[in-house]
């Protein structure tokens, strides 16, 4: 995205701070370059806000158009903590929801609460025109953009009352600190985030310029040229991952696949209740889910993988089943719903060399499923 704006923009460009994951290449030295973190922020991510706020109070001197690009990712790239909290509250605070899977949008309400950028505060800090263009991972509510990096350039119709409500549901304990802050937010004693029909927002545009269906429908025109008959499912793909994966080879294996081989596409974002000490991803337990349903008498395969190429805290974009995948396993002594309760999918999919690895790819519309099956 960064190369594309210097590319389109050429001499008109006053500079900018690109966050995004190490390694991603030779950026436009127009550009600073902050490594970001990712799920969890670092220091480089609360230096990243910072330099963003910065570059924000510039063009309102300047009144030059700030420009933004977000893409999925962006809540831990611009992490810049709330007066009264520090970089480890927000580190264990969002650590502590995701272990116990709440959901992005639920989670993101809660980092807005606890930011000195998100939920609109990047705009409104010094009031700025800007165009904010969205590469989305946001499927429920489909594209929100005050979820999409914690919308940072947006209104939040989200309170601190609802923050709070986030984090009594979820049962997850976080530090004091974080809980008594949230409680004075929504007493009324520290300033909410900037609601819809702020003034300080009546300069800034968002356009989201791809999602989840740009995926599906690269994936579908792929498939089509290959031979297959594609059946697309439009309804986002959510809950427990490994619940969802068994959904989803449930409902695609019931395609007509006695003619054409068929292939089935879907596309969302699930979650994972963390109750082990393994290692895996969403997308690795969404495959694992799988492999049960595709082992009846069946000719199929399933990929599930993460379209930024990373699926939890591995090195792995997902993982690929097929309908041999539970006998492979059983002969190794393996069981599959042992290896979910230990949220262990990752050692027993490398065992069976059905881990994706294709590194970054430094975009993210959020996670892609698909069936094939033949006759």
């Amino acid at each position: 995205m960064a190369q594309a704006a210097v590319a389109f923009l050429g001499t008109r460009l006053a500079g900018g701070i690109v966050s995004g994951p190490a390694g991603a290449g030779i950026l436009p030295r127009e550009l600073e370059w902050v490594p970001g973190a990712h799920p969890l922020p670092d220091w480089r991510s609360v230096h990243a806000a910072r330099r963003a706020l910065d570059r924000a109070a510039e063009a309102s001197r300047n009144d030059e158009l700030l420009l933004v690009l977000l893409s999925g990712g962006g809540s831990a790239m611009l992490a810049l903590p709330a007066p009264g909290l520090t970089l480890d509250d927000k580190r264990a605070t969002v650590d502590a929801l995701t272990r116990a899977g709440v959901p992005i949008t639920e989670l993101n309400i809660v980092r807005k609460h606890m930011s000195g950028i998100k939920g609109g505060r990047l705009a409104t800090t010094h009031i700025v025109r800007s165009l904010t263009l969205a590469i989305s991972d946001v499927h429920i509510p489909q594209d929100d953009p005050a979820t999409i990096a914690s919308g940072p350039t947006v209104a939040d119709p989200a309170t601190f009352t609802d923050a709070l409500r986030v984090v009594r549901e979820s049962g997850a304990v976080l530090p004091s600190v974080v809980v008594a802050h949230l409680e004075r937010g929504a007493a009324g004693e520290i300033a909410d985030t900037p609601k819809p029909g702020d003034r300080r927002l009546s300069r800034s545009e968002f356009v989201v310029i791809a999602n989840r269906r740009t995926a599906m429908g690269g994936a579908m025109r792929e498939a089509q040229r290959r031979g297959y008959d594609v059946r697309l499912i439009e309804h986002p793909v959510h809950g427990e991952a490994s619940h969802a994966g068994r959904a989803f080879a449930e409902q695609g294996l019931t395609a007509d696949a006695e003619v054409h081989p068929t292939c089935v596409i879907a596309a969302g974002e699930t979650t994972v209740a963390v109750k082990g000490k393994g290692r895996g991803g969403r997308n690795q337990e969404f495959a694992l889910g799988a492999a049960e349903p595709l082992a009846r008498p069946h000719h199929g395969v399933v990929a599930s993988l993460g379209t930024d190429g990373i699926d939890g805290p591995t090195d792995a974009a997902g993982a690929i089943v097929t309908s041999a995948t539970v006998s492979q396993a059983s002969a190794w002594g393996v069981n599959i719903h042992d290896v979910l309760a230990r949220n262990d999918a990752y050692s027993v999919l490398a065992k069976l060399d059905s881990l994706i690895k294709w590194g970054p790819t430094f975009t993210n519309v959020g996670d892609v499923h698909v069936l094939l099956t033949a006759p």
